[in-house]
């Protein structure tokens, strides 16, 4: 999308961080970004602007799902809230991605994977038996987020479809990870068992760990 000579609404910069993650590289891009960003288009909007700020309610109108991770009330001074977008959009899914939540005393904390990874508990159980807590090899907590986002940006859809009504989506990293500690999280508060780690191992399932043959 060409913007025209309309500078204020340009915003100059390098783009999302993890262009930059590398190496492997491939081109001038991380292979990581490429990993989940390859063929997207995108433009780059000054949202302080407000004519940026008319732009986006402007695309808003005519899109079906808006998607932001910013700390919950910052797009709200700027005129882009739920509140705001839903009375130019009423149709629109309006997700909202957050470390921790809208509400709560850490709602106003940027959110990141390996943080939310061990505040949930997810750290705590990962690695071996004597050893510290480990990060799982890959960003977890996020894909989980992501996965649980999409889950509910759909059923938003079929209820769009269904009442002609839009909705405000509230995911967040720390709700996510905790959600997917499933049994873990039951034989504790149904049992009083707290996790541990067991490596490769199950605390209830024999054989489970990792076998030399």
């Amino acid at each position: 999308m060409w913007l025209g000579n309309n500078q204020a609404l340009i915003v100059v910069g390098s783009g999302d961080d993890t262009r930059a993650w590398g190496p492997p590289f491939l081109g001038d891009e991380s292979v990581y970004f490429l990993s989940v960003n390859r063929n997207k288009k995108s433009i780059a909007v000054n949202l302080k602007d407000p004519r940026g700020a008319k732009l986006i309610l402007e695309l808003a109108g005519v899109c079906d799902v808006l998607v932001e991770n910013y700390i919950p009330g910052k797009l709200s001074e700027m005129g882009l809230g739920y509140e705001d977008v839903q009375k130019v959009a009423p149709r629109l899914v309006y997700c909202s991605i957050t470390g921790y939540g809208q509400t709560g005393p850490m709602s106003q904390s940027p959110g990141y994977d390996s943080i939310a990874s061990a505040v949930s508990g997810m750290m705590h159980i990962t690695g071996p038996e004597d050893g510290e807590p480990v990060r799982p090899g890959v960003a977890m907590t996020d894909l989980a987020t992501g996965l649980y986002t999409h889950g509910a940006i759909m059923a938003a859809l079929l209820w769009r479809a269904k009442t002609g009504r839009g909705l405000h989506i509230d995911c967040n990293l720390l709700s996510s990870q905790v959600a997917c500690l499933t049994h873990i999280a039951a034989n504790y508060l149904n049992a009083g068992k707290e996790a541990k780690r067991w490596g490769t191992a199950h605390e209830s399932i024999v054989p489970y760990q990792v076998v030399l043959c």
